[in-house]
């Protein structure tokens, strides 16, 4: 008798997680980072690894001679993986005015309607899980995203290359459908 396929989890169950109960969902290993940082870097376990049970995803951050920056750099490191790892299904009969109202989506755009954020506002990862999983719904197709994220090519474009994560996800998603990269 053939098992039932589980159902996997939408990315918004953890996204919305709050530090301490996406902490809880993971496996916290420490350890001593290696390479240069003075003599107390190889003393002191101060490097994170984050194992996300549910997920799959691992992250590390060992930069710092703080274990507690790197856990916090660690938890970052995990909710931008979700956004770039792990994909959503478009809402049925996905259409520009239903993604319009997409929380995520409509909190990133610009009063223009156009995409202007950089990585470091806190609107940017969830605007990014958006565009890959709209990207992964057309099968990758640039200008059929853009229509439906109602941007223009360009600007969805320039929004993908802002961060060199976000551009290397959408060329995975290209590849997968057998387009060739953006450039």
């Amino acid at each position: 008798m053939a098992e039932a396929a589980v159902p996997r989890p939408l990315r918004s169950t953890w996204s919305r997680l709050t530090d301490e109960e996406l902490l809880a969902q993971c496996a916290v290993d420490t350890y001593r980072a290696s390479g240069p940082g003075g003599q107390k870097r190889n003393k002191t376990s101060s490097a994170v690894r984050l194992r996300h049970r549910p997920s799959g995803l691992i992250v590390i951050a060992e930069e710092s001679r703080s274990q507690h920056e790197n856990k916090a750099k660690a938890l970052q490191r995990l909710r931008q993986a979700l956004f770039l790892e792990w994909r959503d299904p478009l809402p049925p009969e996905a259409t520009p005015e239903r993604i319009a109202a997409l929380p995520e989506w409509a909190a990133a755009r610009a009063a223009d309607g156009r995409l202007h954020l950089r990585a470091k506002n806190p609107l940017f990862w969830p605007a990014v899980g958006v565009v890959l999983d709209v990207l992964a719904a057309v099968e990758a197709r640039v200008a059929e995203a853009a229509e439906l994220l109602g941007i223009s090519t360009g600007n969805l474009i320039d929004f993908l290359q802002t961060d060199a994560k976000v551009w290397q996800a959408a060329n995975r998603l290209r590849a997968q459908h057998g387009h060739k990269p953006l450039r």
